[in-house]
């Protein structure tokens, strides 16, 4: 039951093919399809480019903080997973360089990005449920476009709910200036 399937192999070719390629990517697909299987066997592979192996961020919804770490040690239980969460989370920040796998909400990065996360290079930030930095203002949206990546994945099974300008600020994570600034996009692709 922990062998994967023909489409969910083909997703973690297509997360090293980005990876090998320098590139990020958005995998949007279905509830339930196995994305966060899939990613986390990407995790487990050594970097495609050698060079020292750092920690992987996985920022999520507060409600899948959990889920992720069941997981992780179901599919991936070689890799040292560090949940950063509840009142006592702050004792942990000096454990994440010796994780392979750190897992924090939204509402805690933002709010523990100065104490934890500024300064701190990761060999990969994955965004779950990216609708979440939809909107550009928000402080989550700033708190993770601050952070310092070798790799940067976003999951999501709705990439655009209410206009084109939804993606806008999910790809100014993955790829900044890739789609133009914010009021020129804007102008030039919404109805």
């Amino acid at each position: 039951d922990k062998v994967l399937r023909p489409y969910q192999k083909q997703g973690v070719y297509w997360m090293r093919f980005l990876e090998e390629a320098g590139l990020a990517g958005l995998l949007a697909d279905e509830m339930g399809l196995g994305k966060t299987l899939q990613t986390l066997t990407w995790l487990s592979l050594p970097p495609s480019r050698g060079g020292a192996r750092r920690p992987a961020l996985i920022v999520c919804p507060t409600s899948l903080v959990r889920n992720w770490e069941a997981e992780a040690q179901k599919f991936t239980p070689q890799l040292k997973t560090l949940v950063v969460s509840g009142p006592d989370r702050a004792r942990d920040f000096r454990r994440i360089d010796a994780a392979d796998l750190v897992v924090t909400s939204y509402a805690l990065l933002q709010r523990d990005f100065d104490a934890a996360y500024l300064g701190r290079r990761f060999g990969a930030v994955v965004l779950d449920e990216a609708q979440h930095i939809k909107n550009r203002e928000t402080k989550n949206a700033k708190a993770v476009k601050l952070l310092e990546a070798d790799r940067k994945l976003v999951l999501t099974g709705t990439p655009v709910e209410h206009s084109v300008a939804d993606v806008w600020s999910i790809f100014d994570f993955l790829m900044p200036g890739y789609l133009g600034d914010y009021e020129t996009f804007q102008r030039n692709l919404e109805d």
